[in-house]
């Protein structure tokens, strides 16, 4: 009797097909003649996750074509064997419910049961199968060829965009200078896009420094080294889809000529925001950043999905666990690090898990797509309580064109806030400040049900061209009370700011804030007297309060006799003609004067050479002159 040509008899599970190694196996004569047999379940499971758009699902078909090529030649014999599961076995598939298809299987038609999956191989040897333990395939990385992908790159590029039956395009150039550019006349085909993905596939299962980050419905998201690859796939996109994204430089802290004083704050256990339009630089910053808290002896930590922060080993990158970063902020605080990177702070639950772990005592940088630095905190509105914003982020660091643009700082008051006059509309403000100038730029309150986020003062060129005009009314009308210089400021369309010597505030205020009273309805602006050397109000001078509050009138302080020094004084003959009230004081012509009621004083003036002070007979002061000579009242003119 003949000998009878010997059959191996293969069962492989999901795992070993989506490998693509028992078709390599074969070839290579060890499973030559062999009887394979594929679990309906696994095809199963492969479809589903074809369906899903998820390349791993591709790539196991393709494994199950390149079988049915060997069985046609005669290589091996291929049949299918088992149940389908069922659509909510598919759904449970996690939970084990495919795998135990695949075994049930494997048992009923014997042989050498294949599988990479640790846990399936362990069930199936307790069942009593025969099992082969296919470790999951690694290479050393000097056995890695280059990837067809980095064919596209040079050193100045940032990011590669292949889609089909489109010309591969690429951002390049220096940061600052990024172009958006054609590197190929030939369209990508789409038999190209699925070599290409496939290939990226396989590195990042083989390579043990790379990973698929995320796999899910027509999307998937690798990370190979330093390079981000998403790949997409309809129904999620239009059409296939690589991009692939890589850091064109790896900048320490000291790039970005901060000063020391910023190093310090950074370096403080802070809430800050990393903020900047895409492309800007954020995380090549926040990646500097890691590097220099980590080499001044601070634990560092990130949190990153996907994880592409170029940061040293000693920094460890967090992804979300078991898909939840809340989760991750859990385990974080046991960790207990000074500082933790979160790349990126988008969604709201992104930024309540950021408020939670800073309102924990964590040192928490965040990075946050903004087109201005104000933009970064205004997202905070809404999802922080506003009074607790400036104890989740206190700095804001805007990246533009890879340089630190500007920095702004945020402080917690109760004041009134800007533009408004009225004492009692105090109301809690944060104050958003430039870390260098210390000059305010914006102001956030509530404003009834509203929170308003007001800049403070407008840019030269949104000022209005009739504001220069009133500056210079404001200015003359001012200059014939004060002596000195006077600045004025216009802020809205009917208030201004006046700055003047501290010993002319009280000359331009008046007795009980008369004087400023009738240049206000002069004017018809409402007036804020400030001291020419200080850049707010201050109460002690007794002047009167502009946008930090209105002193009432009974309140405000007047000036005594005493307190003006003088060098001689003249009690004025006063006459009146159609057009002007003339005070003479030939003693004093070409003098500076001030004119004073009862000791009171009421305004400056120069007396002419003719020895006189002329006003408009309908004016205010001369009206408040005749009604004084009419009391009996004392008027004086003084030598200033």
């Amino acid at each position: 009797m003949a000998d009878e040509k010997r059959i191996w008899r293969i069962v492989p599970d999901t795992s070993v097909i989506i490998d693509g190694r028992l078709s390599s196996r074969i070839k290579s004569g060890e499973f030559g003649g062999a009887e394979v047999i594929i679990p309906e379940a696994v095809v199963s499971e492969l479809e589903a996750q074809a369906n899903k758009g998820r390349e791993i699902g591709f790539k196991g078909l393709e494994e199950l074509s390149e079988l049915r090529k060997l069985a046609d030649r005669g290589v091996i014999q291929l049949k299918f064997s088992g149940v389908q599961p069922t659509l909510e076995e598919i759904k449970l598939s996690k939970e084990g419910r495919v795998d135990a298809l695949i075994r049930s299987t494997a048992i009923e038609v014997g042989g050498l049961f294949l599988s990479e999956d640790r846990v399936q191989s362990l069930i199936a040897k307790a069942k009593g199968l025969n099992v082969e333990y296919m470790h999951p395939k690694t290479l050393d990385p000097s056995e890695f060829t280059s990837l067809k992908v980095e064919h596209f790159f040079t050193d100045d590029t940032m990011s590669v965009h292949l889609k089909n039956g489109v010309s591969p395009m690429a951002k390049r150039g220096p940061v600052g200078d990024i172009r958006y550019v054609r590197i190929r006349d030939e369209p990508v085909t789409s038999l190209e896009l699925s070599s290409i993905s496939r290939e990226l596939i396989e590195r990042a299962r083989l390579d043990p420094e790379s990973f698929i980050e995320v796999s899910s419905s027509g999307a998937t998201v690798l990370q190979i080294r330093n390079m981000r690859i998403a790949i997409a796939n309809p129904p999620f996109s239009d059409d296939m889809e690589i991009t692939v994204v890589r850091p064109t430089v790896i900048v320490d802290l000291e790039h970005y000529r901060l000063s020391d004083q910023l190093k310090e704050r950074i370096a403080s256990q802070r809430g800050i925001l990393i903020a900047g339009p895409p492309g800007a630089g954020k995380s090549t910053f926040a990646a500097g950043v890691a590097r220099y808290l980590n080499d001044h002896g601070q634990v560092v930590k990130t949190m990153e999905s996907p994880r592409d922060l170029q940061v040293p080993p000693e920094i460890t990158q967090y992804s979300p666990l078991n898909g939840r970063m809340e989760n991750t902020a859990d385990l974080l605080l046991l960790v207990r690090p000074d500082y933790t990177i979160y790349d990126e702070v988008r969604k709201t639950g992104d930024f309540l898990i950021f408020a939670d772990m800073r309102l924990a005592g964590v040192g928490m940088i965040g990075v946050v797509h903004a087109t201005r630095a104000v933009d970064a905190i205004q997202r905070l509105i809404g999802r922080v309580e506003l009074g607790v914003i400036p104890q989740v982020v206190d700095t804001v660091i805007f990246i533009d064109k890879g340089e630190v643009a500007k920095v702004l700082v945020l402080e917690f008051t109760v004041k009134v806030p800007h533009g408004m006059t009225e004492q009692d509309l105090a109301r809690p403000v944060i104050v958003i400040a430039d870390f260098e100038t210390r000059k305010v730029e914006y102001e956030i309150y509530t404003y009834g049900e509203q929170v308003v986020v007001m800049p403070i003062g407008l840019p030269t060129e949104l000022r209005k061209p009739a504001w220069k005009l009133a500056e210079e009314e404001i200015r003359n009308v001012i200059g014939r009370y004060a002596a000195g210089p006077v600045e004025v400021e216009v802020t809205s369309d009917d208030s201004a700011i006046v700055k003047v010597r501290e010993e002319e505030v009280r000359k331009v205020i008046g007795k009980g804030g008369n004087v400023i009273d009738r240049i206000e309805n002069l004017l018809g602006l409402h007036i804020d007297v400030r001291e020419m050397e200080a850049e707010t109000p201050r109460a002690a001078k007794g002047r009167k309060f502009g946008a930090e509050s209105r002193v009432p009138r009974e309140k405000r302080r007047t000036s005594s006799f005493e307190e003006m020094p003088t060098v001689s004084s003249v009690h004025p003959f006063i006459e009146r003609d159609k057009k002007h009230l003339i005070l003479g004081a030939p003693e004093l012509a070409g003098k500076d004067v001030e004119i004073y009621i009862e000791d009171q004083y009421l305004f400056s003036a120069t007396v002419s050479r003719h020895g006189d002070v002329k006003l408009r007979a309908n004016s205010d002061l001369a009206s408040e002159i005749l009604e004084s000579q009419d009391k009996g009242e004392t008027i004086e003119i003084r030598l200033i």
